[in-house]
């Protein structure tokens, strides 16, 4: 049964899971904003998406873009959980895999490092 919970409590657990960044990896993050959404109405089952070009990938030719966005998708985390613990476990996990995107790591890899 999925879990229930209020969108302030689940906007509070992505807070906590981008604190628990190490700083010298926030401070690296560069133009991305972090959102939380309902759903992706593409692909309704994913739990988050990065939006954008890794660092790994910019060039001289970057700049006055719009940030990069990591989004962070509530009803599917929820469903998938059958607990609060379970839910910040997931929101954590699901934050590191998006952040690890901005800087060029791939799906294959965040797998081999227990990311995925």
């Amino acid at each position: 049964m999925p879990v229930d919970m209020p969108l302030a409590r689940f906007e509070e657990l992505v807070a906590e899971a981008l604190d628990e960044v190490p700083p010298q990896f926030a401070a690296a993050m560069d133009n991305v904003v972090v959102l939380v959404e309902e759903f992706n109405q593409e692909e309704p089952d994913i739990l988050g998406l990065y939006h954008g070009i890794a660092l790994t990938e910019r060039n001289s030719d970057y700049g006055g873009v719009l940030p990069d966005r990591i989004s962070i998708y509530r009803q599917p985390l929820l469903a998938m959980c059958d607990s609060e613990a379970e839910v910040v476990e997931e929101v954590l996990i699901t934050v590191v895999h998006e952040i690890a995107h901005h800087f060029g790591i791939d799906d294959a890899r965040l797998h081999e490092l227990g990311w995925g």
